[in-house]
């Protein structure tokens, strides 16, 4: 394989996991609600109802929303799931979102230590053997998939246009896909059996470009990564659906971080 391309594209990976607004950024998780609350890395006071979120700014507050100075009161509308609006406080961004039905505030600072004493995430060396062949087998209609969250009693809903059958360590296996960013690419999030051991308990995630004319795809588990929430607990990421549980150890791909691996020794 390419190795130099993979570092390439693991390089650029990791640039974007610590841009200064990125996961590693954030410094709390916040759910809103009907009560007005202030939280101590953001200004303002945050509620939410039928209208969506909503901040009262005190005296000498204010945030930056959409190119604009916004003091004293400001309704952000309902924000559909997974969607969400970005304002600025200073350097640091307040992230306002929908995530699993309940509406968020997320701030992210470019000081936060996470980010800036972060030295990058251990992988396993990229090889050959994880570069496998699969095929595209389409539902004859496309199906909604409820999955769990890193967040506990939070659910998300994807929609799944098929699964991929595929073999490895001679093994035959599937994976139900999700629709991915691009048209026509999937993602697929698994667990494996080195899940907890020297990869990431919950989760890890794996990019699948569109299938060819014959639905043959390539799965390249050198390039299976971490979502935010195995770098920290102010993530909601979705959990794997049963089925991508595989029963074979994948050693490919981003390992555990090195930040959980102190923390799981502490």
């Amino acid at each position: 394989m390419d190795e130099q391309l993979w570092a390439e594209w693991h390089a650029e990976h990791e640039r974007t996991l610590a841009d200064p607004h990125g996961f590693l950024a954030v410094t709390s998780l916040n759910f809103l609600t009907a009560t007005p609350q202030r939280f101590p890395d953001a200004p303002g006071e945050w509620s939410t109802g039928p209208a969506g979120p909503v901040v009262t700014l005190a005296p000498g507050e204010s945030l930056t929303v959409d190119g604009t100075e916004v003091t004293g009161r400001h309704e952000f509308g309902v924000l559909p799931e997974r969607g969400g609006r970005n304002a600025t406080a200073g350097d640091a961004v307040i992230e306002v979102a929908k995530r699993g039905g309940f509406d968020i505030v997320r701030p992210r600072h470019p000081g936060n230590a996470l980010r800036t004493r972060f030295r990058g995430t251990p992988t396993y060396e990229p090889t050959d053997k994880w570069q496998l062949t699969g095929r595209y087998v389409p539902f004859d209609t496309p199906q909604d998939v409820t999955v769990g969250a890193a967040v506990e009693g939070l659910e998300h809903i994807y929609e799944s246009p098929g699964v991929v059958e595929f073999e490895a360590l001679g093994t035959p296996l599937s994976l139900t896909v999700f629709n991915g960013r691009t048209p026509g690419s999937f993602f697929a999030l698994f667990t494996d059996e080195t899940s907890g051991i020297t990869t990431y308990a919950a989760n890890r995630s794996l990019a699948i470009a569109e299938p060819a004319s014959d639905g043959t795809v390539t799965l390249d588990f050198n390039r299976a990564t971490n979502l935010p929430c195995a770098y920290t607990d102010f993530a909601t990421c979705p959990l794997p659906p049963a089925e991508n549980k595989l029963p074979v150890p994948v050693e490919a791909g981003e390992k555990i971080p090195y930040e959980r691996q102190l923390n799981a020794g502490s």
